[in-house]
């Protein structure tokens, strides 16, 4: 298979969650000339599953996810992004690609026994592929004993594993609170009902919340992204407030916690400001809670291979959709240095590695050879 091709033609066609049509033409095209048992499609999503049935035994889940993030793509690259303001910043090309390198290998050197399942996911990024595939019924017809991801981890060595059991990535959540005052004219402000009052103290006091040390059980943090009071109408007073936030904490239960807060000091506000209030969630990413069990089979798995593995001492703090996967089934998901020269996630320069792609294959097939 020629792994860098077909990344690039990914790359190439990148598309945004929820809107990755020819990224799915494209994968379920060299998934038919790799022959699996079967490929389950998917009515409500844009989700592929290549099953591969190897007679009665153990169910093992992998994920490849395969939608861009609206990232411009700035790299001159002879397979740059053709879509404007979107690119595969994230790595997810070279995700799916290693996931159809598995793919090929089951093809070329079938396992003794059991099932495989290559979930190829659309729309990580918002948060909606693993609601998406839960809700369509197909992992209760079809349970797997295990489930495993992989995220590309830049900074770090090239093919270096990096996890830990218990929460490897934050919980995290959006949030937009809406604020409903009443306008008047600008030469009389106060004929008016500013909700900007309302509006700082709760950017204040949301803040105000962060604990910054991740080695912490309490570890949380809220980023402002929109303050916003009124319009561009200078004749007319602002009536109308948007805060919006990203929430993130070390795991569900006080992410949960701190949700509750936001929404009780959003009533307290409003109520005591005079102003009608409404607070909305959105793009929730559970945390993934890796099983040890788990965890150790992918320390087995490196050893035979001779990956560099370390524990990582606290959670990353940007969410993975593949967190509502590991509530549900006994699994984990696990870090693949890209590099330690290798630009950030979702930064302009970054480029998936070329040569990180058959170290994951690799890594995903000793994985499925594990013994039971």
């Amino acid at each position: 298979m020629e792994y860098e091709k077909i990344r690039h033609h990914l790359h190439r066609i990148a598309e945004p969650s929820n809107h990755e049509d020819r990224t799915r033409a494209y994968i379920l095209e060299v998934l038919k000339s790799l022959h699996p048992t079967r490929i389950h499609t998917f009515p409500e999503s844009r989700h592929l599953v290549a099953e591969y049935d190897f007679g009665a035994g153990p169910v093992t889940l992998l994920r490849g996810d395969f939608d861009a993030v609206r990232v411009e793509e700035t790299l001159d690259l002879p397979y740059r992004a053709d879509t404007p303001g979107v690119s595969h910043k994230c790595g997810h090309d070279g995700h799916t690609t290693i996931l159809l390198g598995v793919a090929e290998r089951l093809m070329r050197q079938p396992l003794p026994r059991g099932k495989v399942l290559l979930f190829f996911q659309a729309a990580e990024e918002t948060g909606e592929g693993a609601a998406q595939l839960l809700a369509s019924g197909f992992l209760d017809q079809h349970r797997p004993d295990k489930v495993f991801a992989l995220h590309n981890i830049p900074g770090i060595p090239l093919g270096s594993v990096i996890c830990r059991p218990g929460s490897f990535t934050c919980s995290v959540v959006s949030c937009d609170i809406e604020l409903h005052g009443r306008t008047s004219h600008a030469a009389e402000p106060l004929k008016a009902l500013s909700p900007y009052p309302a509006a700082k103290e709760l950017t204040d006091r949301i803040l105000a919340l962060c604990q910054h040390d991740m080695l912490r059980d309490d570890y949380r943090i809220a980023t402002l992204i929109e303050f916003r009071v009124g319009e561009p109408a200078y004749g007319v007073t602002a009536g109308h407030g948007v805060l919006r936030f990203t929430i993130r904490a070390k795991d569900d239960a006080l992410l949960q916690a701190t949700k509750a807060s936001i929404e009780q000091m959003a009533a307290e506000v409003a109520q005591r400001e005079g102003l009608r209030q409404e607070v909305s969630w959105r793009e929730y990413f559970a945390a993934s809670n890796n099983h040890p069990e788990m965890v150790a089979r992918l320390m087995s798995a490196c050893k035979t291979l001779g990956y560099p593995y370390q524990t990582k001492e606290s959670p990353f703090s940007w969410g993975e959709d593949f967190g509502l996967l590991t509530q549900h089934f006994p699994g984990a998901l696990f870090g693949l240095g890209s590099g330690e020269q290798q630009p950030p996630l979702h930064h302009p320069d970054f480029d998936f590695p070329d040569a990180l792609i058959p170290l994951g294959v690799d890594l995903f097939c000793q994985l499925l050879n594990e013994e039971e």
